[in-house]
């Protein structure tokens, strides 16, 4: 069982201690029980089925449109703790809905956010293409009003989590309004929508649904835009505030298994007369892989309470809650395998297995030199302020 009285920090309210209780029991029953990384379209459909039938997607698709971070951030620092894929399919729930939640009107939030929440209709996010991805303005792919009420979106998108099993995407496109980052529109896209087609399905370390779209003169509504024109980048990165801190709690729960693992198996290991435990350097490992994951959390959930307490942006908090967290789960994973010996990199075993998943959240949602960037460029400008 992992350590959770980081729930008695001074961050948390008597809901999220009973919020983080339900997961806990719910993950400890189904997580592993219903994830297979060999059929991973499979185990986020039957997954996402079993989270909404379990109440547990209203956190985040809320009915009442007020996402929680720092619930966000306790379920998935729960759920990767049992199962990166469990993990996923809570995640994308999320992300794939969060614009509709924060800039949908309340016939888009109608539509969309009901089978979300009930696991039934699995939500995508799609705003990588294949020569735009840190750099979101330089987004390519077109959406051109027809005079009809309804814009043509013309290109593709990359990388795309969900991309070929979701129900509705929201897909960010060229507009026009402006040069840059200012020209872009985010739309509502059903997966059925004639001329969006599935060009590739994207093989991975650690396996989930994704993806490579392709949009040919596909057709959407003027009313199936989200916010405004021109406002696709605001709503992208709005979104982004809000889910980034989320990433550095996925890796905080690999982080935690890592460790818990690293500790059993030295403790049980026999070497030289003793155990494995008994050599400084596997003690040493264990207090850097602790000192890594409370300093994980404490920048995740601190990063969680400033936006939840009506914080207008917590993108440096954010970024610095990903990047961190991120970059120590991977050594956390490190020392984990190396602790294992052998068996942490035989296939299979789930040494090996935390090492592919946590790879993958050093680049998605903003790839650790990206927030290195946002970091630097915050700290000049807070010192700035204060000149």
């Amino acid at each position: 069982m992992a350590d959770s009285s980081f729930l008695d920090w001074p961050f948390f309210e008597p809901r999220h201690r009973e919020w983080a209780a339900e997961v806990e029991a719910w993950a400890a029953q189904h997580a592993e029980a219903l994830s297979d990384e060999h059929d991973a379209d499979a185990s986020v459909i039957r997954l996402a089925r079993a989270m909404g039938e379990a109440g547990l997607l209203r956190v985040p698709c809320p009915a009442d449109g007020v996402l929680d971070v720092r619930s966000l951030c306790i379920a998935r620092d729960i759920l990767a703790r049992h199962s990166g894929l469990a993990d996923f399919a809570f995640a994308m729930q999320g992300l794939g809905t969060g614009p509709v939640t924060l800039f949908g009107s309340a016939a888009q939030r109608e539509r969309v956010l009901a089978g979300a929440r009930a696991g039934t209709a699995l939500a995508a996010f799609a705003l990588s293409e294949p020569e735009a991805g840190s750099d979101v303005s330089a987004l390519a792919l077109t959406a051109t009003p027809d005079g009809n009420g309804h814009y043509r979106l013309n290109g593709e998108k990359t990388w795309i989590s969900n991309g070929g099993i979701a129900a509705t995407t929201i897909v960010f496109a060229r507009t026009g309004e402006a040069p840059g980052a200012k020209g872009l529109s985010a739309f509502l896209v059903p997966a059925d929508a004639p001329g969006l087609t599935v060009a590739e399905r994207i093989e991975v370390t650690a396996p989930h649904p994704l993806a490579r779209l392709d949009f040919a003169d596909v057709r959407v509504a003027a009313e199936d835009m989200l916010g405004k024109p021109g406002e696709g980048f605001k709503v992208a990165m709005s979104t982004l505030d809000v889910f980034r801190a989320t990433v550095g709690a996925a890796a905080l729960g690999f982080a935690r298994r890592a460790l818990d693992m690293t500790v059993e198996h030295a403790s049980a290991r026999k070497i030289f007369g003793g155990t494995l435990f008994d050599q400084q350097m596997s003690q040493a490992a264990i207090a850097d892989s602790a000192v890594d994951v409370e300093a994980s959390a404490l920048l995740v959930y601190r990063a969680a309470w400033l936006k939840d307490s009506g914080t207008p942006r917590v993108s440096r908090e954010a970024s610095m809650a990903k990047l961190h967290a991120t970059e120590a789960a991977q050594r956390c994973a490190d020392r984990n395998v190396q602790i294992h010996g052998g068996l942490g990199v035989t296939k299979g075993h789930k040494a090996e297995e935390l090492y592919r998943e946590v790879r993958a959240l050093r680049v998605y949602e903003g790839a650790s030199e990206i927030q290195r960037v946002v970091i630097a460029r915050s700290e000049r400008q807070l010192r700035t302020s204060l000149d």
